[in-house]
């Protein structure tokens, strides 16, 4: 069977999904004071209430909250402190959107609490690794995790990442992951795999991982592709922060050409429209 005729159902609270025909969208909402692009802009709840609805409306099939930067160097912050950036805008959200809200973050009570007041995903860079209760919160519950590969910590990640070789590094390590977590406790129809595009690899490291998403769709899990703004653009394009818009946009065509199931990105209404454009000009079958 080929590729683009696989698809990935993907279900959890409700949620029953055959992904891969077109990727969702999952709008980024960062409360945080340092993230790496948007830092600063939202940490007041009105403001990050007013963006969500704004990513909801350009077309976000879901929204990711986060509370605490992962960006490379970033510091943790105290659990309190995340519930207190996070769990307000996910309590309004909740009231006036129908999307699955998703709570980024790698500490279980953070996850505990997002889920109780509503979230229904977990979205977790350590791959439910960092603490050790992430397992059993997520367990208890019928959430759907996204399991995210880092090399490291934010603090350490990009100090010298080094692979025998990226993918087969990651699908072995991806390979062992669901096997342990199904384990656990966690059925595997509610997993989805993230690569962790900035996490612990180069550039080319990066651009490797792009060019090869049916490697990791053979895992039999969706894929999601954070890749929004992100660094290893630089490389590609020679240009700073402000000005990767168009390139993310190239790189979300390119993922909706590799059959990826979900892309994580700040510029929702930009990717949307690139991949309603994208999907209406696709030779079709007669």
């Amino acid at each position: 069977m080929k590729n683009s005729e696989i698809g990935r159902r993907w279900t959890f609270s409700g949620f029953d999904r055959e992904l891969g025909e077109r990727p969702m969208i999952m709008g980024i909402l960062n409360t945080t004071p340092d993230s790496f692009s948007d830092g600063g802009k939202y940490m007041a709840v009105d403001l990050a209430v007013e963006h969500g609805l704004r990513l909801a409306a350009e077309g976000a099939d879901i929204l990711d909250i986060g509370g605490e930067s992962t960006r490379p160097g970033s510091q943790p912050v105290s659990v309190d402190e995340e519930l207190r950036r996070v769990i307000p805008v996910i309590e309004r959200l909740k009231e006036k959107i129908e999307i699955p809200l998703s709570i980024d973050t790698s500490k279980s009570e953070v996850a505990k609490q997002a889920l109780r007041f509503g979230a229904q995903i977990v979205n977790d860079i350590s791959g439910l690794r960092f603490d050790p209760q992430m397992i059993e919160v997520c367990c208890e519950t019928s959430c759907g995790v996204i399991c995210m590969h880092i090399q490291g910590t934010p603090q350490t990640m990009q100090n010298d990442p080094h692979y025998d070789n990226v993918v087969d590094d990651l699908c072995e390590d991806f390979t062992a992951r669901l096997i342990s977590l199904e384990r656990a406790g966690l059925p595997r129809e509610r997993i989805v795999i993230d690569p962790g595009i900035g996490f612990g690899k180069t550039a080319d490291h990066n651009l490797e991982i792009l060019s090869n998403i049916a490697r990791f769709r053979e895992l039999g899990r969706p894929v999601l592709i954070g890749h929004s703004r992100k660094r290893f653009l630089q490389k590609v394009l020679k240009q700073t922060l402000d000005e990767r818009l168009f390139g993310t946009v190239g790189v979300s065509i390119s993922m909706a050409q590799q059959h990826v199931d979900i892309l994580r990105v700040h510029d929702v209404a930009a990717n949307r429209d690139a991949i309603t454009a994208w999907q209406a000009t696709q030779p079709t079958r007669r």
